[in-house]
Order: C-alpha cells, then sequence, then structure tokens
C-alpha cells in the first residue's frame, strides 16, 4: 500500500533542501543540538543570514528551537526526512531496473573490450 503523503510538505521539505547550507546545517544537526552561533562557525555568512535558513528549516519542520533560559538549542527533527524517504520508496523499482540495466550495459562494455584487446594481441 501506497503511503499518504502531505504533498504541501513534501514539497517545503524539497524546497528547504535546495540550499547547500540548510543541507550543511542538518548534516550538523544530525550530529547533535547546537545553537545558532555553532552552526554559524564554518559559513562565511552573518548570524542573520544563517537564521533565516534556520527558519526556511524551522517552516519546513526540519529544525526545532529549544527554551532553556538564554539558551536556544536547535535540534533536528527526522519526521519529513522519513517521509522524504517513505515518498522516494515508491520509485525504488524503477532505479533498481536502471541500476541493473546500467550494469549489464558495463558488463558488454567490458566484454567487447577485453573481446577487441584479445583480436589486437592476435593480429
Amino acid at each position: 500500500m501506497t503511503p499518504v503523503i502531505d504533498e504541501d510538505r513534501l514539497s517545503e521539505t524539497f524546497a528547504a533542501l535546495t540550499n547547500s547550507t540548510r543541507r550543511a546545517i542538518l548534516a550538523r544537526l544530525a550530529q547533535g543540538e547546537a545553537n545558532v552561533n555553532e552552526l554559524a562557525e564554518p559559513f562565511d555568512m552573518t548570524l542573520p543570514a544563517i537564521s533565516k535558513h534556520i527558519k526556511v528549516l524551522e517552516r519546513a519542520g526540519l529544525v526545532a528551537r529549544g527554551h532553556r533560559a538564554q539558551y536556544r538549542p536547535c535540534t533536528l527533527e527526522a519526521a519529513p526526512l522519513a517521509e522524504l524517504a517513505s515518498w522516494a520508496e515508491q520509485y525504488r523499482t524503477v532505479w533498481e531496473a536502471r541500476f541493473d540495466q546500467m550494469n549489464d550495459y558495463v558488463t558488454q562494455l567490458r566484454s567487447r573490450g577485453l573481446a577487441d584487446e584479445d583480436d589486437r594481441r592476435e593480429g
């Protein structure tokens, strides 16, 4: 049975992931919570620019911000990624078949290459 997927949420998740900075922020958060300053460290960007990226991720449901006194850690929310993976899973048979076809083609090319090499040695 194909899972029911919220198309708007899926679109928002894809849109949030189109930016490499946001993907890098998610990769960092996959290692554990971090505040905005920690997330900004590897980037040559202002804190307001990083905050805007975080807000996009929050709207997509990919990031949550906690509230502990003055410390506001960001954490990764995996549910939208699981939905994206579920959506992609329905195409698994297609891309696996394509990989199988590509493997067959590469095998044929290698066989031809070896046959051509044998012909040159004999000639």
